[in-house]
């Protein structure tokens, strides 16, 4: 039965190492879909701990923008992160939120049409103050609309705060 989760909440909050129990209370063999692009030495490094620290049990993808390439039916995927997702979309496309908005959301639809449990894990980069650079303004835009468009087809909706989760749909 197809299913869609996602976990909320700011930086350090305890999102990812949640949505990792959560992905292994429902599957004893889930993926992890990493979005990220390693953009130098230390990024790298912090990759390979992440991935050493989950252990063998996991099926390790990564994939920085067409997540419906792989066939995952009937799997536990864990996407980490829409954040992360969201800016290779937003730089590919020089900075155009409209653009980018619309090709994230055709690429999310096109992934979940799959009959599989997916677990998206993002970040609530609005709840700060306004920034005064323009392009940070246009991605917390961009990431914001993002999140309320997955959070309205996700069946449950966690927001985790110091490390506690806070059930807000489902």
């Amino acid at each position: 039965m197809k299913q869609i989760i996602l976990i909320t909440g700011g930086a350090r909050s305890g999102k990812s190492k949640y949505a990792e129990l959560l992905a292994l209370t429902l599957s004893p063999t889930p993926v992890y879909l990493a979005t990220s692009r390693i953009w130098d030495e230390e990024f790298r490094q912090r990759v390979m701990r992440h991935q050493a620290d989950r252990g063998p049990e996991w099926t390790n993808i990564e994939e920085n923008k067409e997540l419906s390439r792989h066939s995952l039916a009937n799997r536990v995927i864990l996407i980490d992160c829409v954040t992360l997702w969201c800016t290779n979309f937003f730089f590919d496309l020089e900075a155009d939120t409209d653009k980018a908005l619309e090709a994230v959301k055709q690429e999310f639809d096109r992934f979940v049409i799959q009959d599989a449990t997916f677990i998206f894990v993002t970040n609530e980069i609005g709840m700060g103050a306004t920034s005064e650079n323009l392009i940070q303004r246009k991605f917390t835009d961009l990431q914001g609309w993002v999140n309320q468009y997955i959070a309205a087809k996700a069946d449950k909706v966690v927001l985790m705060t110091s490390g506690i989760p806070l059930t807000i749909k489902g």
